[in-house]
């Protein structure tokens, strides 16, 4: 049985910075390639960062240069470490593990930045 176990959201002051941490199990998780999503209220569901099987990572035009996505296949753990956080980055933030096209999804953390 896949899970993603996403941790570390919660409310920051914009400017401010969280890392997120999503710990996957029932995968060889070194053979997949990992992924972040956010879904803000009332819109469609977006990619934010991912990194391959062999760590090349790949960024959202709006989190480039704020936000870096690492792995750590020992720990079977995906890393997404935002800095800079502005109020439209509040979203829900969800992990992906992908293979072959198909894909499975974590539950989700919240991520509010706001004053």
């Amino acid at each position: 049985q896949v899970q993603l176990v996403e941790s570390g959201g919660g409310l920051v002051q914009p400017g401010g910075s969280l890392r997120l941490s999503c710990a996957a199990s029932g995968i060889i998780f070194s053979s997949y390639h990992m992924g972040w999503y956010r879904q803000a209220p009332g819109k469609q569901r977006e990619l934010v960062a991912t990194i391959s099987n062999n760590g090349r990572p790949n960024y959202a035009d709006s989190v480039k240069g704020r936000f870096t996505i690492s792995r750590d296949n020992a720990e079977n753990t995906v890393y997404l470490q935002m800095n800079t956080l502005k109020p439209e980055d509040t979203a829900v933030y969800y992990c992906n593990a992908e293979r072959y096209g198909l894909g499975h999804w974590g539950q989700g953390t919240q991520v509010t930045v706001s004053s």
